[in-house]
């Protein structure tokens, strides 16, 4: 058995020489290419012990490096030893970079192309082709390394009824099948575990946070579908649930249904899919198709009955918010400052006591003081969790996966009295997201167009922040869903109706303290007395934005508008809710009106 990160690195090199290999690329990624890795995917960690959610390693018979982003230069030097790997920045040196100054010319360079996506690979090999060779492996000798891999998590597959997702199985996939149609392709291989389970109306927990299913599907225009799980898993009344036109394939089959699609279009997202499956399809003769996964539009604009379910799940969430932030305000009025781990724990348990939540929908970022100027930081990644000071802030984003919706909030509270310093650039983060939420645009808009109302008064002072301002929201989907995003990349998708999105500007002075203020808005089409109706957002979140930190003569009259009358509705719709006295007296306190 190999036990230490020296043994694994020494097997790695030994399999290179045997197999006459320079060097061996490991992402993070698995073959889903999903968010969130499942543990017996996490291969890069049996490899290399990071634990990081970002990172490739690359091995050489004498050289080995990993490289890490901006958020994990401190743990990358607590897990990976100094001895073993140099530590590279991801973005400013990428391995492919490394790879040339580093390997002579005429070396090759093994990659398991399920670890990566088809335009990765293309590029890869249009980078290395001058003076390397791209060697690609049908095995992947990490699998065949470790010994005590665990067992995938197989869970219960979920069957939506129809009255809970708004729209049957049959239905999606006769109209995303004529989209398929339009393309001018024959079938669609969909790749995309939230567009599979979409699709079909399923849902499951095989993947931590992620109610998904670890799957593939092939749709037909005439809207079949080829599912491949394996059949054991499949529940008794799944064919009546999905209605007919789909069949059932274990996993070990999808190659060989793959290769009967030889003279036939098949279109293949090139971003979500692995490159396996191009290079699979190409080989067997079929004409790959490059074009956007077909159900990414059709899942990201929620119908009535979804709209619904996500309102529904953020009344109860924006409950369990107000009662944590109502006992976090009264254990510092008693002098209990509690750690980053405390805190995120009794958070997670007063969601637990609500039975529609099947799971968090991301790890809880639970941020003190300075630790909040790391915007993806996680307390677990630590040698030990942060504490509450007084006169600072406290930084919390956290969300759940309940049965009719999924749910991101992220508060910052302060605790204590806060400086003016940061009372001020919370006001400026604030009057950013009141920007967001009080924007009203065109069809059409992109979220790019979107993204400076939410910078306009950070720039204005010489700030900004390093991260989107807006990513979609799935309904009991994945929290980060694509394909629209507000932020400064040039993503050519508009907004339309049904979308739900996050509107999360932020600040974060390194070394001292990090805000954020984050609600879900979902865009909603608005009369007009012009010459065309417009697109607006509804804020559907529901807790109280903390007013402790802000100067209210930076607010305009209407940017202090938008936020008593969004008070209000926190007030009129969490208080019915509310059966605890001292949470009652608390959100009272927490939405009164503002005033110049």
């Amino acid at each position: 058995m190999l036990t230490t990160t020296e043994q694994r690195l020494t097997a790695i090199r030994e399999w290179l020489v045997q197999h006459n290999l320079d060097a061996l690329l490991v992402p993070h990624e698995d073959e889903y290419l999903g968010e969130y890795v499942p543990a017996h995917n996490e291969r890069l960690h049996w490899l290399t012990g990071f634990t990081g959610s970002a990172g490739v390693a690359v091995i050489t018979q004498d050289k080995a490096a990993i490289f890490v982003d901006g958020r994990y230069t401190v743990q990358v030097t607590k897990q990976v030893p100094s001895e073993l790997f140099e530590y590279r920045h991801l973005i400013n040196e990428p391995a492919l970079d490394w790879i040339i100054d580093h390997i002579a010319a005429g070396g090759k360079v093994a990659v398991d192309p399920r670890m990566h996506n088809g335009s990765w690979l293309e590029s890869a090999q249009a980078k290395l082709s001058k003076h390397h060779q791209l060697e690609v492996l049908n095995s992947n000798p990490i699998d065949e390394l470790w010994l005590d891999r665990p067992s995938a998590v197989l869970s219960e597959v979920r069957l939506m009824p129809t009255k809970a997702v708004g729209q049957s199985s049959q239905e999606k996939r006769e109209q995303i099948g004529a989209l398929v149609a339009q393309q001018g392709a024959d079938s669609a291989i969909i790749t995309a575990l939230d567009s599979i389970c979409w699709l079909l109306n399923i849902r499951g927990l095989d993947v931590s946070r992620l109610p998904v299913l670890l799957s593939h599907a092939i749709l037909h225009v005439n809207g079949q579908v080829e599912f491949f799980l394996d059949p054991a898993r499949i529940p008794a009344d799944f064919s009546s649930h999905v209605g007919p036109g789909v069949t059932v394939h274990h996993p070990e089959q999808l190659q060989a249904v793959l290769e009967k699609l030889n003279s036939k279009k098949a279109l293949l997202d090139p971003i979500t899919s692995n490159a396996w499956f191009k290079l699979t399809l190409q080989n067997a003769g079929a004409q790959v198709i490059a074009a956007a996964d077909p159900c990414s539009m059709a899942k990201a604009a929620k119908n009535a009955t979804e709209i619904a379910g996500m309102k529904a799940c953020h009344l109860r969430d924006g409950v369990a918010m107000v009662t944590f932030l109502s006992w976090l305000d009264a254990q510092i009025a008693a002098g209990k400052l509690h750690n980053e781990a405390e805190l995120a724990d009794k958070l997670e348990s007063i969601r637990r006591q609500d039975h529609t939540l099947m799971d968090l929908s991301f790890d809880t970022i639970s941020a003190a003081g300075s630790n909040a100027a790391m915007c993806h930081y996680n307390h677990e990644n630590q040698p030990l969790p942060g504490q509450l000071t007084m006169d600072s802030l406290y930084l919390v984003d956290s969300g759940g996966q309940y049965l009719d919706g999924t749910t991101d909030i992220t508060r910052t509270i302060a605790i204590g009295q806060p400086s003016a310093e940061m009372i001020k650039q919370f006001t400026l983060v604030l009057k950013g997201h009141i920007g967001v939420a009080r924007a009203r645009f065109p069809q059409g808009t992109r979220g790019y167009q979107i993204d400076t109302l939410a910078r306009q008064h950070l720039w204005a002072e010489g700030f900004d922040y390093d991260h989107g301002t807006g990513h979609g929201v799935g309904h009991f989907l994945s929290v980060h869903e694509g394909p629209a995003s507000i932020s400064k990349k040039l993503i050519d998708v508009p907004l339309v109706e049904g979308m739900v999105l996050s509107n999360e500007p932020g600040y974060y002075r390194a070394d001292q303290f990090g805000i954020r203020i984050e609600n879900l808005e979902l865009v909603v089409e608005q009369p007009t007395q012009g010459d065309f109706p417009v697109l607006a957002f509804e804020s559907i979140t529901r807790c109280p934005i903390d007013s402790r930190n802000i100067d209210v003569n930076l607010l305009t009259r209407p940017e202090l508008a938008w936020l008593n009358n969004y008070h209000q509705k926190v007030w009129d719709e969490l208080n019915p809710l509310i059966n605890d006295e001292q949470v009652t007296n608390w959100l009272r306190e927490a939405t009164k009106p503002l005033n110049h």
